[in-house]
């Protein structure tokens, strides 16, 4: 697992727990995310705020494979509080991301139960089935995350559905099926329900 150091607890971090913190005029400091959410907090003068850390989890989705969620509470100012449950891959965010919002004050548990609700719901459903040992469109509608390819050359965009992350090529050719048919493309935001 790769490591950082929080610059404020010494402690070390998964690199996936770490936040720079700061701004172009004081510098940055990385922190992990237990400290930055007490940054912000001091920052507000919010002296209440429930700084949990929560264990990873493991839920099965539709196909009966299992996936490890990890969750990162972040602070977001005096009024917003993110909570972000995510899979990794070589110590990376990959596969599936879901998140949910509240405020500072609501308890993380129910944030939580909320979160693993929207998980349970999205688990459930396939978008994509093999044919011939290529994935493929399973009905006439597809669900998922737009992501990345940093390993290439540029900025390339790469698609995450059933947690698998599709280059744009591959999805491309599975658009093709559809050839001359209209389609729609809805961007929402994480926390949003799709």
């Amino acid at each position: 697992m790769t490591q950082e150091t929080c610059e404020q607890c010494a402690r070390p971090t998964a690199a996936y727990d770490a936040i720079h913190y700061g701004s172009a005029e004081t510098g940055y400091r990385l922190l992990c995310t237990q400290r930055f959410n007490a940054e912000v907090a001091r920052r507000y003068g919010m002296t209440d705020l429930e700084n949990v850390r929560l264990e990873p989890i493991d839920m099965v989705d539709s196909a009966g494979d299992s996936h490890r969620f990890h969750f990162q509470l972040r602070l977001l100012g005096q009024d917003m509080i993110v909570l972000d449950a995510f899979e990794l891959r070589d110590d990376v965010r990959a596969g599936y991301e879901f998140r949910t919002m509240g405020e500072p004050d609501d308890d993380v548990l129910t944030l939580l139960g909320r979160l693993v609700e929207k998980m349970r719901r999205a688990l459930s459903v396939r978008f994509l089935d093999a044919e011939n040992h290529r994935l493929r469109i399973s009905d006439q509608t597809v669900q998922g995350r737009i992501s990345s390819d940093m390993s290439g050359f540029g900025n390339i965009p790469v698609v995450v559905v059933d947690g698998k992350e599709i280059g744009w090529d591959d999805f491309g050719r599975m658009l093709m099926a559809f050839e001359g048919w209209q389609f729609r493309l809805d961007i929402a935001d994480p926390a949003d329900e799709l």
